[in-house]
C-alpha cells in the first residue's frame, strides 16, 4: 500500500450526477494505480437539505459503477463534537473570534461596499472586539491573514495565487453552533490523512481559505487537483435541462456501467487518440496530470456509440440478466418463451441501449397484436398470400437446425418462385415481428422455434386474407 489517500465527498442533497461520478472515478483510478486508499465521505452537515434517499441514491450509483471504496462511508454529521473541539482550539489560540454583527448590519456593510466600488467582504468590525455581550447570538470567524498571498500548485491547473487582502474572515461556526462547509472539510481531510484532494474546479475559490485553516491548525496541506466542469451542448453548465444527469437515470435508460465509465474518463482526460478503455487499462494509463484545463462538453451521441460497442461485445448471459428489468417494465413475461440469452444474441449487434434492446425483444414473447400496414401495402395482396403459403410449407417440412440452414430455405423459396429475397424476407419479418425492424430471418426463426414461426405466419396470412 502506498501513502496516497484520496476521497470522494458528495453532499446528499440529490442523486449522484455525472460530474460527481467523474470526480469519484478520477480519485478511484489514482488510488488503484498507486495502490492507495479510496475513501467515501458523505458531507451531510446541511441538515435541512440532506436526505436518506439521497444517501441511498449516491451509494447505489457508486456500487452500480463498480467504484468500491476502501474506507467509509463516513458521515460528517457524526463528527460535530470534533468540529466544536477544533473551533475552540482556534478561539483559544486567538486564530478565531466571536462576531456579534447581525444579518441586517452585515447587509448594510455589504451594500455600502458595493456602492463605493469595494469588494463586499466582511470589514472586521468584531475582529479586535474585547467585550462579550452575554446572551447575544454570535458566529465564530477565522482570523485570516490580511497581508501577503496564499498560493498552491494545482496538479491540473498549475500555480494559483490569491492575495490575502481579497479574502475576508471566514465564518467557521454559525449562530446555531453548527460548523460551516469549509471548516468541516479541513478537519475531515486532516483527520482522514487525505494526501490528495481531487474535486471540481468550482472549489478553487475555497482552497486558499482551507489552506489557511490547515496551517492555523498545524495540519499538513494536501495536494490539490481541480477538475474542470462538464458543460451541456450549449456550453452552459450541465443541468437537468440538458437531459439526464443522474448516474442511475443512465442505468435505467439502458446504459452499461463500463460504457458510462469509459465515457467519463475521456471527458477531460486523454491518452493519445485512444477512445476505448477497459477498467484495467484505465487504471494502468490514468495520469492526473493529463486531465485538461478546459471544460468538457457532454456528447450523448458519443456515449451511445460507446454503449453500443460494449453491448455488442458483452457476454449475452450477462446482458440477459441486465435486460430483465427493462422487459418487466413492459410487462413481458419470459418464462415459457424463447431463451432470453438466445434472444440477446440476435439483438446485441445493433442495439445502442438495453432499453432499445428490450423494445426490440418484445415480439419474441408477445405475438404481434397488429401489423405495419404501410409496410404490407408495398406488396400485392396475392403475392403476400402466396409467399406466406410457400414459406409455411417449406418450413413445416424442414430439418434445418441453424440460422444458416433457415436462410438457405428462404433462398430455395425465392429460387423456386422467381422472387428476390426482399419480396420474401420483408413480408415474413412483418409476420413474425409486426414490423420491419427485426434481426435476420434465420435468427428469428431459430430463436422463436419452428412451431411458433409457422403459427405466426399463418396468423399473418389470415390477417391479409381477411382484408
Amino acid at each position: 500500500m502506498s501513502e496516497l489517500r484520496v476521497r470522494f465527498a458528495p453532499s446528499p442533497t440529490g442523486y449522484l450526477h455525472v460530474g460527481g461520478a467523474r470526480t469519484a472515478l478520477f480519485n478511484w483510478l489514482l488510488a488503484r494505480k498507486q495502490g492507495g486508499t479510496f475513501i467515501l465521505r458523505i458531507e451531510d452537515t446541511d441538515v435541512e437539505r440532506s436526505t436518506k434517499e439521497s444517501v441511498d441514491a449516491i451509494l447505489e450509483g457508486m456500487k452500480w459503477l463498480g467504484l468500491e471504496w476502501d474506507e467509509g462511508p463516513f458521515y460528517q454529521s457524526d463528527s460535530f463534537p470534533l468540529y466544536k473541539e477544533y473551533v475552540q482550539k482556534l478561539l483559544d489560540a486567538g486564530r478565531a473570534y466571536k462576531c456579534y454583527c447581525t444579518a441586517e448590519e452585515l447587509d448594510a456593510k455589504r451594500n455600502l461596499a458595493m456602492q463605493e466600488g469595494r469588494k463586499p467582504k466582511y470589514d472586521g468590525t468584531c475582529r479586535e472586539r474585547d467585550d462579550q455581550p452575554e446572551g447575544k447570538p454570535y458566529v465564530v470567524r477565522f482570523r485570516a491573514p490580511q497581508g501577503g498571498v496564499t498560493a498552491f500548485d494545482d496538479l491540473i491547473k498549475g500555480t494559483i495565487t490569491f492575495p490575502n487582502e481579497e479574502l475576508d474572515d471566514l465564518i467557521i461556526q454559525r449562530t446555531d453552533g453548527t460548523p460551516t462547509y469549509n471548516f468541516c472539510v479541513v478537519i475531515d481531510d486532516a483527520s482522514m490523512r487525505i494526501t490528495t484532494v481531487i474535486r471540481g474546479d468550482d472549489h478553487v475559490n475555497n482552497t486558499p481559505r482551507q489552506i489557511q485553516l490547515y496551517e492555523a491548525l498545524g495540519f499538513p496541506v494536501p495536494q490539490f487537483a481541480h477538475v474542470p466542469m462538464i458543460l451541456g451542448s450549449d456550453k452552459a453548465r450541465l443541468s437537468k435541462r440538458h437531459g439526464a444527469t443522474s448516474v442511475i437515470a443512465y442505468r435505467d435508460m439502458g446504459f452499461l456501467p463500463e460504457a458510462l465509465l469509459n465515457y467519463l474518463v475521456r471527458l477531460g482526460w486523454s491518452h493519445g487518440d485512444d477512445e476505448i478503455f477497459s477498467m484495467d487499462e484505465m487504471i494502468q494509463k490514468f495520469d492526473i496530470h493529463n486531465v485538461g484545463r478546459s471544460a468538457s462538453v457532454f456528447n450523448t451521441e458519443k456515449l451511445l456509440w460507446l454503449n453500443a460497442h460494449y453491448i455488442k461485445n458483452s457476454d449475452p448471459e450477462r446482458l440477459a440478466d441486465l435486460l430483465m428489468p427493462h422487459l418487466s417494465s413492459r410487462e413481458v413475461a419470459t418464462p415459457g418463451g424463447p431463451d432470453l440469452t438466445a434472444v440477446v444474441r440476435t439483438l446485441q449487434e445493433r442495439a445502442q441501449t438495453l432499453e432499445e434492446m428490450a423494445e426490440r425483444a418484445v415480439f419474441y414473447y408477445n405475438a404481434p397484436a397488429g401489423y405495419d400496414d404501410a409496410a404490407l401495402a408495398k406488396f400485392d395482396r396475392g403475392h403476400l398470400l402466396t409467399v406466406f403459403g410457400a414459406v409455411t410449407e417449406k418450413l413445416s417440412s424442414s430439418a434445418a437446425d441453424d440460422a444458416a440452414g433457415i436462410d438457405r430455405l428462404f433462398k430455395e423459396v425465392c429460387g423456386e418462385n422467381g422472387w428476390k429475397m426482399g419480396q420474401v424476407g420483408q413480408p415474413v419479418r412483418i409476420a413474425l415481428s409486426g414490423g420491419t425492424q427485426a434481426p435476420g430471418i434465420g435468427e428469428i426463426v431459430m430463436t422463436l422455434g419452428m412451431e411458433e414461426t409457422v403459427r405466426r405466419i399463418q396468423m399473418a396470412r389470415e390477417y391479409v386474407a381477411g382484408k
